[in-house]
């Protein structure tokens, strides 16, 4: 079996090692552009040894952002900011990846550390659409439901951003349909209360995703992985399962979708999430077995051992760090040393390696 740090080839694109830096939202952003801030953020990350290097979730619109300070992909305009970043992660050995998203109902919502739910349209705060009617929880904006003509618009503007993406640099693309966002939200049947061919029985509610993953796959290049992030389960009775899940897979495996990231919940407020280190490694493996895909996890994976583990008996192809990452972005080089895999540094740092650590093949 491979282990942490053994490359993986995902159609033309080869990753040093099975180390994933999590998309992870900064709020950072004006009008969507990327700044000095994700060229630091994400390149520091690129530098401390991860084999791929995700964007956070990039807006396909607008109003598909979470909160105004929102990073985006829905105008030419944007591109520049994304592009210097993807230079700088891949000259440093990383593949820069970049996921896709459209908020939903969660839209127009203040940034995590602001007090306050909606974002009114007086301070820059729009009108979210979702497939029905219904706020996620009180406080926050009630959202529209959306017409067919503005779902066929929604498909697009995955396209024309996914385009952009590739413009920018981008190897990776990944569409997320997780953690309650719009394609989450059509998913499953506690949000979609449709009775068009959008909604209603499972092939309804999945037909959204399954044209977003047709027209991105159409954009990209055929040597770029594509990939579908998900929310194996609402933790609800009533919601979206991990037989669900492992359904959805194998359709999307037959789309083109070279790869499910496996996380979970997010659509259902107030549920009872067993969180504990690797809670949604089980997931992942069910997943790639049963549907016959690659999977990546996600989900308070800190220790190096505990990741490789996960890679070694085969419960995922990859593995996803976000707040460990957040906490020391040089992860990857500690792991390596931890598990006694011999590993590259910048040449610039090799003062502070151990000693014979070799210089970064760039």
């Amino acid at each position: 079996m491979p282990s942490l740090f053994d490359p993986l080839v995902l159609r033309g694109v080869t990753l040093k090692n099975r180390i994933v830096v999590s998309p992870m939202c900064q709020y950072s952003s004006t009008d969507g552009l990327a700044t000095d801030w994700h060229l630091v953020h994400l390149g520091s990350r690129a530098v401390g040894g991860a084999g791929l290097v995700m964007a956070e979730a990039t807006a396909v619109s607008p109003e598909g952002r979470i909160s105004p300070q929102d990073l985006g992909l829905w105008t030419d305009d944007q591109i520049e900011g994304l592009a210097r970043v993807c230079a700088f992660v891949s000259a440093q050995g990383a593949v820069p990846g970049v996921q896709l998203a459209h908020a939903g109902r969660k839209g127009s919502t203040r940034r995590p550390w602001e007090p306050g739910g909606a974002v009114p349209p007086s301070e820059g705060g729009w009108e979210p659409v979702a497939p029905s009617p219904g706020a996620f929880v009180p406080g926050y904006p009630e959202p529209r439901e959306l017409e067919q003509a503005e779902i066929e618009a929604i498909v697009a503007s995955f396209a024309a951003s996914a385009r952009r993406a590739a413009t920018a640099g981008f190897r990776v693309f990944e569409i997320h349909a997780a953690h309650g966002y719009l394609l989450n939200q059509f998913l499953s049947p506690t949000s979609n209360r449709r009775t068009d061919g959008y909604g209603g029985d499972f092939e309804g509610r999945i037909r959204l995703v399954r044209e977003v993953v047709a027209a991105v796959r159409g954009i990209v290049p055929e040597s770029a992985p594509v990939w579908v992030r998900i929310s194996a389960t609402d933790w609800s009775p009533d919601g979206w399962t991990v037989e669900d899940s492992v359904e959805l897979a194998r359709r999307l495996g037959r789309d083109g979708v070279d790869l499910i990231d496996c996380s979970s919940g997010g659509n259902v407020a107030g549920v009872k999430i067993p969180i504990g280190p690797g809670y949604q490694t089980a997931f992942a493996e069910r997943i790639r077995r049963e549907a016959g895909v690659m999977t990546s996890t996600v989900g308070m994976i800190t220790e190096a051992a505990q990741a490789d583990h996960i890679i070694r008996t085969g419960q995922a192809d990859l593995v996803l760090l976000a707040r460990e990452l957040l906490r020391d972005p040089y992860w990857p080089l500690r792991a390596a040393r931890t598990l006694g895999v011999p590993t590259g540094w910048p040449a610039q740092y090799l003062r502070a390696a151990p000693k014979g650590t070799p210089a970064r093949d760039l």
